[in-house]
Order: C-alpha cells, then structure tokens, then sequence
C-alpha cells in the first residue's frame, strides 16, 4: 500500500450544453481511479460522450453514509477519486458533502475543477442585484411548510435564489406573492444552456401570469430569483401600526372590503387577496 494518500476531485459537469464540458474536467475524469456519480446510467451516457471509460461508484443521498468509508480506504491507498453529479457543480442541492467532510478530516487534499453551476448562469442573467445573494434551493413541497418557510426569508435584502420543478412553479408564485407581495421584482430561469433557454423578468404578479400563459413555459428545469426587500420600505413599514389595525381604521372609515385591501397592499407590499379577506373580518369586528 503506497505512504501516499490520494486525491478527491469535485468536478463540475455539463447542465444542458455538452459544450461547456472544460478540458480540464475531461482531463481529471479519463485520469482518476473511479469516478463516484449519482447515477451511474446517467454519467455513464455522459463520460461515455467525451470517449471516457472509467469504473463508477454510486454516491447518492440514500448510500452515502455508507460509500464513504470504502472511499476512503481508496484514498488511503493512493487512489485519486473524482466525485461528479448529475449536472453542475457537485453538493449544490446535490449528495457529496459528507464525503468532501471525511476526507478533509482524513488528511486528504480535496480539489476543486470548477465549471458550471445553474446558480450562478442564473444570476448573471436575470438582470437583480448579484454582489450579495442567498442560496435556498428547494422550497418544502407542501404550500403550509412553504409558506413558513418564505415568511422567514421575506426581510432578507440579498437576493433570494430558489430551485423548483416545473409542476410546482405556479403554486410557489403564488405563495411568493402572498408573502412578498405582488410587485416584488423577480425572474425566471428555465433550462438554462439548453435549446429553449428561457429567462423572464418581471415583477411577481406577472410573472405569474406569464408563466401560465403558455403550458411550453410550464416544463423543464427552472431557478427562480427574487429581488431581496427595499430597505427603504421597511423602513416605512416599521413605522405603520399591524395591517390588522390599518384595516380596521379604513373600514371604521367607510371604506368597503376591497377599497381598504388595495390602501393597505399598497402601504404594506402584501397581497391584495390576502388583505381582502381580512378586510372582510375587519368589518365585520368594526
């Protein structure tokens, strides 16, 4: 057994065009011992495109707990490891970083062959602040969950950057509108680097309505990016009493449900449905 330990490459791959494969990452991936992959029938088609042949470990977020000793015994050995993912940059909303954590602790050199990332294409294309950003991913699938979940994320002043599937693209406007109000900016990203690369920008009202116009936006892989919280308006709205007690002065003025709901939206940035049915209590309470 060699005195030398091995290396773990974290290799970025391709997340649509072929084309953006580096020299390096095809270099790093014909050269290693194994490649660990998330699913060998997906990188085999993928190594196999570039003229790779190489011995696959699957590494996913169901088995990984117990690859990892076994990978590092490679790696004690001397063997180099590459560890991809199904597209882009590998731990990003993808399994590897239990590995990444025991091999560092073992003493192994962990390095980097940077390349794609949807995150990052999205960002340089949507047209909202970049410098400062936070990364979410995937929303909790259920609207109640997801809802507590945005609350949360609301004040931030960086902008917010989610994954989602297609089929739940909607109802995640929806409740980002509900939360963050109808005239946040935001934008779309959808199957980025592939044939029909999509980006829209708008705020999330229409977006909304864009989305749903056309069942051909509604498939495919998507990054929705949402403008982080003017500062300025809340600062404004600190100063403003609860949105209860502002429906409650409109309609003890005489204003009907929907009048005060569209006062209130537009003093506090939130949805004008949601307001309306507390217009409707509060008039009843009045």
């Amino acid at each position: 057994m060699s005195n030398l330990l091995g290396r773990l490459f974290v290799v970025a791959t391709p997340i649509g065009n072929m084309g953006d494969m580096s020299d390096r990452a095809r270099e790093t991936l014909s050269h290693v011992d194994c490649v660990a992959v998330e699913d060998t029938r997906h990188s085999g088609r993928l190594l196999s495109r570039f003229g790779i042949k190489q011995r696959l470990v699957s590494l996913h977020e169901h088995n990984e707990a117990n690859r990892i000793e076994p990978l590092l015994d490679q790696l004690r050995g001397g063997q180099d490891i590459a560890l991809i993912s199904d597209a882009g940059t590998p731990l990003i909303s993808d399994p590897g970083y239990r590995l990444v954590r025991a091999a560092r602790a073992a003493g192994v050199d962990v390095l980097t062959v940077p390349g794609p990332s949807s995150i990052i294409a999205a960002l340089s294309v949507a047209g909202l602040p970049s410098d400062r950003f936070v990364y979410e991913g995937f929303l909790p699938a259920r609207s109640s969950a997801r809802i507590r979940r945005l609350k949360a994320l609301a004040q931030l002043e960086q902008t917010l950057v989610l994954l989602e599937a297609g089929r739940r693209v909607g109802k995640t406007l929806n409740d980002l509108i509900d939360v963050m109000g109808a005239d946040r900016k935001a934008a779309i990203c959808r199957e980025l680097t592939k044939r029909f690369e999509t980006t829209h920008s708008d705020c999330l009202s229409q977006l909304a309505a864009w989305f749903e116009a056309d069942p051909d936006r509604q498939r495919g892989e998507f990054v929705i990016l949402v403008a982080g919280a003017d500062t300025a308006t809340e600062s404004l709205d600190s100063t403003l009493p609860p949105v209860v007690e502002i429906l409650a002065m409109l309609r003890a003025e005489g204003l009907g449900a929907k009048a005060a709901a569209r006062v209130a939206a537009r003093l506090t940035g939130q949805s004008i449905n949601t307001l309306y049915a507390q217009a409707i209590d509060a008039g009843s309470s009045a």
